[in-house]
């Protein structure tokens, strides 16, 4: 990565920044950080697009609520990657045309979609009105009518106080049949259809309409605040009426109130509004109720009519801008993203340019020298675009290019932390190591084929899943990581092999090397005989034996030491290439050699030990294989003593390989700061701060006498202060680094046992759930016959579901998980510092990109 200074001219400033983000390739920096957001120099501009961008929401929201009549169009005008098909940069005369053109659309659309709100609610209020005309003349009626009512539990009628007050509000209901069943006369029906007639006349009336759920509400209140001295009474109304206020669509009950006096009438007005009802004139005289129903008729028609114009014009408009509304969005993102990007440049009103500053790749540097002279030639302008190449000392972002299949490896390790700029980056040897450790815990040809085609689907149809909008999140993640998942289920068929296990059982896939006696009698405990090897991985004569998960534990416990030494080995190795690189011999012989010899004199010893016991045939020399475990712990504690000796010479090689781990610490301790305080202050000696800052001048000399004579690159040198050197500082470091180091080997040596304790658990459980489901289904068919048939396919099929639930899904991920923490944990600890920031370059492409995430 390079840093570099641009001298752009004001006049083509914009078109300079616009090929630049059309490139990809440049960081900026910020270089008015001292300045507020609202002192710089484009805000004006910025708030403009802001507000078009305002619009543009609008215009969308708007348009999806109109999505099943006037879709989205214009995708024509996106490439495949997400940006703009552009062949020349858009000019800013017009841009300012098309914000124009948007505001006048927004100023109409508001104007017709307001008017429509308008008349839709009051198209919703005549209806609500017309509801409460007919819904309560029902109860006027009764007055000249005479008929049984019928009963209905759901229905709330008159309502009289119980004869014990102290229970609290305790209702009767007396049902009033409103016309929905059928009627029958009779002469009680008469008499309480005239006491309520003649009790209506001397009344006052309220009616209009409420939530169905805050009915009950009301008519309880009301009890309370008129002590019962009222009648009320309800008539759903069955279509939805729509809520002017939320725009839903809500069901409604009509109510009446009969009560005595306009004071008892204003407190029922004010809980009705409390309760965000709604009340209507109504009016007993048939005459005055037929005027005001043909009145309302007459407005609903007309209303109707004004509304089929205003949504025609609506949808006129509404149809030119779904066309470009896509395209203007991205114009308009872009645009604003210029000017954002602009903002962090600093102005120099001596030379009337813009100067900034970024980082690119060195690969890219020509392609930025070639876009910028492009810009020049078409502004036909005198004033170049200059470049100069900054040598500092500043951290450059890390970069890491990717592809479709390295980049969810990439991910994760990045999820831990961004690499150290030029530091060996770890997904390199992860897209092999992740899925094999993986692969080691959930080894089953079964399982490991399930997934490898779960994930085999996701590859084939990624560009059919990639255009999917709105992907769940769980399937969005395995299908960011189908590349893994692919490579996981293909390892775990091979470990499955080694294991041979599929789904807990074993496969005669090649001949035994272990022959059974030919005479036996049930129950005895026999013996088999070896006769030979078997071709790949676990002999299948070990499955259903007694010693078969002794025998397996023991194997892969071990197994599980040998793979981790191996894995934490090669990782130490990237040290070394990291010093190497960065050319620091002090840590190279302080850190380096040190901790190689206390790694390999410990635990590589122990993994060349279990090597060399798994060569000996033990029963053969008539001996007890001595345990190791023991070996080790007595090597420290009690050093030179053997109780079981595993070769000879064994007591002087352990007792040499001590002294070199207690050796090794204080040299992991001493060296490296000892070494630094001494080269300190030789450096200050010679008239330099300290040693970095000698280093880098001998880089910067390099790095120009090494340039290339250019008129567009100019090298200069732009430094920041290095921090000073401190012994206790560095010290205090080193202290941790070796108590972390000598402890971490023990710990994450023990780690790897997981390897043992995952793949255990896995063959184990796949075994159970075997033997409960679909093992029983087949002595079920030998017993029942057809009826054995039917319960081997229910078993199989709830065999089949719980296997890839439990056993695949997971399971699966639970190994996933454990294989992620060896990688972060106990690999990349013995290398990776994570102390980079990520390469984040100004791209149209991507800010595209994350608009359409979001």
């Amino acid at each position: 990565m390079s840093l570099v200074q641009f001298y752009v001219a004001t006049e083509i400033s914009r078109e300079v920044v616009f090929v630049l983000g059309d490139i990809g390739n440049v960081q900026f920096r910020d270089l008015n950080s001292n300045v507020s957001t609202f002192q710089r120099s484009f805000v004006g501009e910025i708030r403009k697009y802001d507000n078009t961008e305002r619009q543009l929401r609008y215009l969308e929201e708007v348009l999806k609520r109109q999505e099943s009549s006037i879709p989205l169009t214009g995708y024509e005008h996106i490439s495949s990657h997400g940006g703009m098909a552009y062949t020349n940069t858009p000019t800013t005369s017009q841009l300012d045309d098309l914000v124009q053109v948007i505001d006048q659309y927004d100023t109409s659309v508001r104007q017709l979609d307001g008017s429509l709100e308008g008349l839709l609610a009051r198209h919703a209020g005549l209806l609500e009105h017309r509801h409460v005309l007919t819904g309560s003349r029902k109860f006027f009626d009764l007055r000249s009518n005479s008929f049984e009512m019928v009963e209905d539990e759901t229905a709330l009628g008159n309502l009289r106080p119980s004869s014990d007050e102290t229970e609290g509000l305790l209702v009767e209901e007396i049902e009033v049949e409103l016309g929905y069943g059928p009627v029958r006369h009779s002469t009680d029906a008469n008499r309480e259809a005239t006491d309520f007639g003649a009790l209506s006349a001397t009344m006052s009336v309220l009616a209009g309409t409420i939530d169905r759920d805050r009915f009950f509400a009301l008519q309880k209140i009301l009890w309370r605040v008129l002590r019962g001295n009222l009648y009320i009474n309800y008539v759903p109304i069955e279509e939805p009426i729509r809520d002017a206020k939320t725009g839903t669509d809500v069901y409604k009950y009509i109510f009446i109130i009969f009560t005595h006096g306009e004071t008892l009438i204003r407190r029922c007005k004010k809980v009705v509004d409390s309760l965000d009802g709604k009340i209507f004139d109504v009016d007993s005289n048939y005459d005055v109720f037929k005027a005001q129903l043909d009145d309302l008729n007459g407005k609903v028609d007309d209303v109707n009519q004004v509304l089929v114009h205003t949504k025609d014009r609506l949808r006129l408009e509404l149809k030119e801008i779904a066309h470009e509304l896509l395209k203007w969005k991205v114009e308009i993102k872009r645009e604003k993203a210029i000017y954002v990007t602009m903002n962090l440049f600093n102005y120099d009103q001596t030379r009337r340019c813009l100067i900034a500053e970024g980082w690119i790749p060195k690969n890219d540097l020509q392609m930025v020298k070639n876009a910028l002279r492009d810009v020049t030639d078409r502004s036909r302008t005198d004033v170049n675009s200059v470049v100069n190449e900054l040598q500092t000392n500043r951290v450059p972002p890390t970069y890491h290019k990717t592809n479709k299949f390295t980049d969810a490896f990439q991910n994760i390790i990045d999820a831990y932390g961004v690499a150290t700029y030029r530091e060996v980056n770890p997904a390199l040897a992860s897209v092999v190591t992740f899925p094999f450790m993986f692969a080691i815990m959930f080894g089953d040809v079964g399982h490991g084929l399930v997934l490898f085609l779960a994930a085999l689907v996701l590859v084939l149809k990624e560009k059919q899943i990639g255009a999917m909008k709105n992907r769940d999140e769980i399937f969005d993640m395995a299908y960011s990581g189908r590349y893994i998942l692919i490579l996981m289920g293909a390892f775990s068929i091979y470990t499955g092999l080694l294991y041979n296990d599929l789904f807990s059982k074993s496969m005669t896939l090649f001949k035994s090397g272990w022959k059974w006696p030919d005479d036996f009698k049930a129950g005895d405990s026999i013996t088999a005989t070896q006769t030979g090897t078997y071709f790949l991985g676990l002999d299948y004569a070990w499955h259903g034996t007694e010693n078969n998960l002794l025998f397996t534990n023991s194997y892969k416990m071990k197994l599980s030491i040998l793979m981790g030494f191996a894995h934490m080995s090669y990782s130490f190795y990237f040290s070394l290439v990291n010093y190497k690189f960065f050319k620091s011999r002090v840590d190279i012989i302080g850190n380096f050699i040190p901790g190689l010899l206390f790694m390999q004199s410990i635990f590589g010893y122990l993994s060349l030990t279990i090597v060399y016991k798994w060569t000996i045939d033990w029963i053969k020399v008539e001996k007890p294989a001595p345990s190791l475990l023991n070996m080790l712990i007595n090597m420290f504690l009690s050093p030179g003593t053997i109780e079981a000796q595993l070769y000879k010479g064994q007591s002087f090689v352990q007792v040499v390989l001590v002294i070199i781990a207690l050796v090794c610490v204080p040299w992991l301790l001493l060296y490296k700061p000892l070494t630094l305080r001494r080269q300190n202050s030789q450096s200050v000696a010679l008239g330099y701060s300290d040693i970095h800052e000698h280093e880098h001048l001998d880089n910067l000399l390099q790095s120009e006498e090494d340039a290339e004579d250019s008129d567009f690159f100019v090298i200069q040198d732009f430094q920041e202060p290095d921090e000073e050197f401190n012994f206790g500082d560095v010290m205090i470091h080193q202290v941790i680094h070796t108590i972390e180091f000598c402890l971490n080997c023990v710990s994450h040596t023990a780690s790897y046992l997981r390897l043992w304790a995952l793949s255990l658990a896995h063959n184990q459980l796949s075994a159970v759930l075997w033997d409960m489901t679909i093992s029983n289904s087949f002595v079920s068919y030998k017993d029942n016959g057809y009826a054995g048939v039917i319960m081997v396919v229910l078993l199989f099929g709830m065999w089949f579901v719980l296997t890839v639930c439990i056993l695949v899904v997971m399971e699966g991920t639970s190994a996933m998980l454990h294989s992620l923490r060896l990688h972060w944990v106990e690999a990349m600890s013995k290398f990776f510092e994570g102390e980079g920031y990520a390469y984040s370059p100004f791209s149209f492409e991507k800010l595209l990109t994350e608009s359409e995430e979001t």
